[in-house]
């Protein structure tokens, strides 16, 4: 290699050399954010589930602080007053403070499960079950028609839901006087592949309790 061609690739090397240079300086920034992000990212996982944890254990500690109160109205306030850290939980708070309401302030409690079940933003299964154990509350004072509505609402899904609302419709034939219509909804939970043995039973003793009959061998299976 001569001279000449030693020099040209020297200088060729070193305009390699400063275009790289010009490069990290134009863009290097963005890699060291890209890192920043990452490590940043990482920590701030952490510091939420730590968080999580903490509101999490702060709760169940407000719960049973709530629960150890001597009185069921003491209780139901107590509980009243807990702010959930989410829909999910604060729907807990709720059924268990309407829980306590039942027996002294029946009307209240149902008032209070009504409005959860309307709340859009918590999980269905606690509108499901608010939705259930309002109308399930004899002295609340809700109108039948209301009742009606509702049960029918939860008999369009699946599963267990739908069949305790068919049971609760059924008591409301039975409100209305109309056994026969109670008999053949409870009949049907009986005969439904869904229905779990203690919601059999419960419907089978209702049923002949209604002067019905029951299938000896679907009621020993």
């Amino acid at each position: 290699m001569s001279n000449t061609d030693s020099f040209i690739d020297e200088v060729t090397e070193e305009v390699r050399r400063d275009k790289l240079f010009a490069r990290m300086r134009r863009y290097g920034w963005i890699a060291v954010v890209a890192v920043l992000l990452l490590v940043g990212g990482a920590a701030y996982n952490e510091w939420n589930k730590a968080r999580e944890r903490a509101a999490a254990q702060a709760l169940g500690d407000n719960i049973l602080a709530a629960l150890e109160r001597d009185e069921r109205a003491a209780r139901a306030d107590a509980l009243a007053g807990i702010d959930g850290p989410t829909p999910g939980a604060d729907a807990v708070v709720t059924l268990l403070a309407a829980g306590e309401e039942i027996e002294g302030a029946p009307a209240e409690a149902a008032a209070r499960l009504l409005t959860l079940a309307d709340r859009s933003d918590v999980p269905q299964i606690y509108r499901q079950i608010a939705t259930l154990k309002a109308v399930s509350i004899a002295e609340a004072g809700l109108d039948v028609a209301e009742r009606r509505e509702r049960l029918v609402g939860l008999t369009a899904g699946g599963g267990l839901i739908r069949l305790l609302a068919e049971e609760q419709l059924a008591y409301l034939d039975i409100e209305t006087g109309d056994t026969e219509a109670a008999i053949g909804r409870l009949e049907q939970i009986n005969a439904d592949a869904e229905a779990t043995q203690g919601l059999r039973r419960r419907v089978s003793q209702v049923i002949l309790a209604l002067g019905g009959e029951i299938d000896p061998a679907r009621d020993a299976g």
